[in-house]
């Protein structure tokens, strides 16, 4: 392998690189914050819960704590624009006449390959029907059946079909209508385009966040006895991906610095069948439209997945990314046929209409045309570590969604899964805060001094790390790649030395610490399983790494085996 020769600088900056090792992090990841300040200086906020991030688990933890406290809700860019509204599959819950609570519950544990934790699944399984039917008492439409019911589709993973879906728009549905009953809200106070820049914390207790104002171009304070991060993921540290720009791993990065533990980072999840275009976020194509029928072909316009696994193009996703990526290689070009042709073009544009006119820009007609798909990064798995309720272990945070590590996907997700993890375990938060008791607020924090002054252009250093990220710490690794990603990234790890203050690069410094815990992690395990492929360790390894890789700022990583699954459950 080879790396730019951006890479290559930055790896020059890595001292004593052949002596690295994946459990001692650089010195620089033990910074506490990213800027200088003292919060008597900076315009201040108070409520009794502050809510960062306005996807499905901001928006739902929003509007059930302000029921009863005082919430702020902070968002980085508009409230709408969030990785929910990019949702296109739908969201899953055990609801059809066929299904059951324990079908899903064995899907998802299946597939999380021996790593999800069996109670977690079983809370947000079980609790799916009543925050779906709430969902729609607040006006979400899902598609009916003619005879009034939800209608259901089928995914990869699933034994039978349980996703709920407003056409192949559902995120955007979802994210809509809830929107539009926060902004209605007299009870929650609304700041957008306001960036998080860390996690305030006094005896050892989140008390707060700093928030970057694009008005006065200072950082405010925002206090609140209970803080809620649901900041989403870290797409952006690949450079091909379905995530928007805004999907940086800030919340992640701001609870590392704050001394939060954090977990499963190595497990990165790429979505199979991501339009093969030049456009940034990759477009992605639901495998609803593969559990509708259409099929997977190599160069040869043969179906490849047939024989790999016994649900064939609806296979897990982890196997189905790796398949393609194999005849990719055997092909020589860079993505893969989806072939939809014999579903019709009724069919198609009446249950794909954003599919259909989306390719059909791109120049395919879903009908008539074969549609280049290839693998896109497109899932953080892990982050911030929390219980079955949403606490993380610090003291007044808590988190949900795709920010955390809740032990509900394990080693892979289990499709659409994902939606119906933030609004499960807002809920559950909102429930656990009535037994949280409130604690004082400081009356001032003081953060250090910076050390060093920028060398190099942001754009340059985005450049290089989402190159390091493609190459080395892709869908497949091995140790030399991990190694040889850590060397550059530990070299970038000086840019968080800088104090800067313009969001852009102080996401790219989220970024730079994400994507060194990311690959830290990968090299660390030493196996293949679910999302992580390690090619010089191709085997599942239960003797061995049957648990989780935990990270916390100061210590080094330790290991938490699994508990021993209750009888019933075949993994």
């Amino acid at each position: 392998m080879c790396v730019t020769a951006l890479s290559r600088l930055f790896r020059g900056w890595c001292p004593l690189a052949d002596r690295i090792s994946p459990d001692v992090l650089p010195d620089a990841l033990g910074r506490r914050y990213l800027l200088e300040f003292d919060t008597d200086d900076l315009v201040q906020h108070e409520s009794d819960v502050l809510v960062i991030g306005s996807g499905i688990s901001g928006l739902v933890a929003a509007l059930a704590s302000s029921m009863s406290r005082s919430v702020t809700l902070v968002t980085k860019a508009r409230v709408e624009e969030t990785n929910t509204w990019y949702a296109q599959g739908g969201i899953a819950g055990a609801v059809g006449a066929a299904d059951s609570t324990e079908l899903h519950e064995a899907d998802t544990l299946v597939v999380g390959q021996g790593l999800s934790d069996p109670a977690v699944v079983h809370a947000v399984v079980t609790e799916a029907a009543d925050a779906l039917a709430d969902l729609r008492a607040m006006g979400v439409q899902f598609d009916l059946a003619e005879d009034g019911s939800v209608l259901l589709a089928r995914e990869g993973g699933h034994s039978l079909p349980r996703i709920l879906h407003s056409g192949d728009t559902t995120g955007a549905e979802i994210q809509d209508t809830l929107s539009g009953m926060v902004r209605q809200s007299e009870r929650v106070e609304i700041f957008e385009e306001r960036f998080l820049i860390d996690l305030i914390t006094a005896a050892d207790r989140c008390v707060g966040a700093l928030i970057y104002d694009p008005v006065s171009r200072r950082p405010q304070v925002f206090w609140a006895d209970a803080i809620v991060l649901a900041t989403g993921g870290c797409g952006q540290a690949y450079r091909v991906t379905t995530n928007p720009a805004i999907a940086t791993g800030d919340g992640v990065a701001a609870a590392w610095r704050a001394g939060a533990e954090i977990a499963d980072l190595e497990f990165v999840q790429f979505h199979p069948t991501a339009l093969d275009s030049a456009s940034s976020p990759k477009f992605l194509i639901t495998e609803a439209l593969r559990g509708d029928g259409a099929y997977l072909l190599d160069c040869d316009e043969e179906r490849f997945m047939v024989g790999v696994h016994p649900l064939a193009e609806l296979a897990p996703r982890d196997v189905v990314s790796r398949e393609i990526e194999k005849v990719m290689a055997r092909c020589g070009r860079p993505y893969v046929w989806l072939d939809a042709r014999h579903l019709g073009e009724e069919h198609l544009r009446v249950r794909f209409p954003n599919i259909w006119e989306t390719c059909l820009e791109a120049g395919y007609n879903l009908s008539a045309d074969l549609v280049p798909v290839a693998p896109a990064a497109h899932y953080m798995i892990g982050g911030v570590h929390v219980d079955v309720d949403g606490r993380t272990s610090l003291a007044g945070l808590y988190a949900a969604g795709e920010a955390t590590a809740s032990g509900l996907h394990g080693a892979n997700r289990l499709a659409s899964n994902s939606l119906l993890e933030g609004l499960v375990f807002s809920r559950r938060i909102v429930r656990a805060l009535s037994a949280e008791e409130s604690a004082p607020r400081p009356g001032r924090v003081v953060s250090g001094p910076s050390e060093m002054s920028a060398a190099f252009t942001a754009s340059k250093a985005m450049e290089a790390l989402q190159t390091t990220m493609s190459q080395f710490v892709g869908m497949t690794r091995s140790q030399g790649s991990l190694q040889e990603a850590a060397m550059v990234l530990d070299g970038m790890t000086r840019i968080l030395e800088v104090s800067f203050h313009r969001p852009h690069e102080l996401e790219l410094q989220n970024l730079v610490t994400v994507a060194s815990l990311i690959t830290r992690a990968a090299w660390m395990r030493e196996e293949t399983r679910g999302t992580h492929s390690r090619v010089d360790c191709p085997e599942r390894d239960d003797e061995s790494w049957n648990g989780h890789l935990v990270w916390r700022r100061g210590t080094k990583p330790r290991f938490v085996p699994m508990e021993p699954v209750r009888e019933g459950i075949d993994l």
